[in-house]
């Protein structure tokens, strides 16, 4: 009798390496941000994407607060077209990221999404600028 996980076979080894390989260009996560902050090796614009007010409670050191809303042409004019975009909300459960990640890329930016978002960070044990958290 088999389980409900292995009721549907698990993909091929090849089927799988495409699958995971292709997931990391959309997706980064916290560790891999803080390793790359913290070792002068961000070659990226981390991008809070929640409301200013939220940004101001709390955010990760050296991220930019541009509010999925505000992701417009006329507010991205100041980096380079390659810029690579890693946006971040409040967590799995907001969907503030794939908002934000839509609108960057329909204007040709390069984005990946930071899994995890603040609770995330917070669940690594990372620091938050501006919290209890901190």
């Amino acid at each position: 009798m088999s389980s409900v996980v292995s009721r549907i076979p698990g993909a091929s080894s090849d089927v799988a390496l495409a699958h995971f390989q292709k997931l990391l260009q959309f997706e980064t996560d916290c560790w891999d941000v803080h390793f790359a902050i913290s070792n002068n090796r961000q070659d990226f614009v981390l991008v809070d994407v929640r409301s200013e007010i939220l940004f101001e409670q709390s955010h990760i050191d050296n991220a930019v607060n541009i509010p999925h809303k505000r992701l417009t042409k006329e507010n991205l004019i100041d980096y380079p077209a390659a810029t690579l975009f890693v946006v971040y909300c409040a967590g799995p459960h907001c969907n503030g990221t794939e908002k934000a990640a839509i609108k960057l890329a329909e204007l040709g930016r390069p984005v990946k999404k930071m899994i995890g978002g603040i609770t995330g960070w917070i669940d690594e044990g990372l620091s938050l600028i501006g919290s209890a958290h901190s």
